[in-house]
């Protein structure tokens, strides 16, 4: 009988997106804890770049280039963790993109589709084959994490493609949740505020307010994302958070504004 996994043992993990920004970041602070990480994303110098500065430390890291919106890059992408480590224990799904910030009557169909196949479907493809390794693996069980954003909870201006997929995150990291019960799989989401990363850097020079404005936004350091992520990640099966929200405490979020 598969019993669940304990948090002592072996701990192999793919974090998507980990190529820069809170993916990389995310994918050292696993590894400096002890997690053998593969890292996916869609350009392979920044990953073979970490996978190599995870080996001068004495680190366990491989770099598997995919794009998460397409199905046969997944299958292979899956593939290589079977072939080379036969199971799966963390999946942080953290793949994301956004589309050019105009109203909806402006944006393109080829943008919508691009955000919708990347963010959504990315993340369902990533966890579809990663619950399937999960529940058949021995020990059994695993643990999903899917960054959700602060907008799976309110949209910036011009974010309607962004704001649709991390609402939907929502909804998948439940029913992944409840199904994922019964084959020892827990599955949470990590809602990110305001994360000082390359993507960021726009909110330093200003960005659009719900009210019309330009306003600077302040930032916290990716570090503390990372610190986040470890804690749901080392968690024995028998405890999940479900949901965490981790923002800069000054940004514009709470109340209004």
């Amino acid at each position: 009988m598969n019993e669940p996994q304990t948090a002592s043992a072996a701990r192999i993990a793919l974090v998507t997106g980990a190529g820069s920004g809170i993916g990389r970041a995310c994918a050292r602070r696993l590894l400096a804890n002890g997690f053998t990480v593969v890292l996916a994303g869609r350009r392979a110098e920044p990953l073979q770049a970490l996978a190599a500065e995870a080996a001068a430390a004495g680190r366990q890291a491989l770099a598997v280039p995919c794009d998460v919106s397409d199905a046969a890059s997944v299958d292979a992408l899956f593939e290589t963790i079977r072939a080379q480590y036969g199971r799966l224990d963390l999946l942080f799904n953290n793949a994301g993109r956004n589309a050019p910030p105009v109203d909806i009557d402006e944006i393109d169909v080829a943008d919508w589709r691009a955000v919708v196949d990347t963010n959504l479907t990315g993340v369902f493809l990533c966890t579809r084959a990663a619950f399937g390794l999960m529940k058949r693996q021995t020990p059994r069980g695993g643990r999903i994490i899917n960054n959700g954003s602060i907008s799976a909870h309110a949209p910036r201006p011009h974010s309607i493609a962004y704001t649709a997929t991390k609402h939907a995150i929502t909804g998948l990291t439940k029913s992944v949740s409840l199904d994922g019960r019964r084959y020892d799989i827990a599955c949470g989401q990590i809602d990110i505020g305001n994360a000082a990363t390359e993507m960021a850097e726009r909110m330093a020079r200003g960005v659009p307010q719900a009210n019309g404005e330009i306003a600077v936004e302040p930032l916290m350091d990716v570090e503390l994302v990372a610190d986040a992520v470890l804690h749901m990640a080392q968690l024995p099966l028998a405890a999940n958070v479900q949901f965490m929200t981790i923002m800069a405490t000054r940004m514009p979020f709470v109340g209004r504004g």
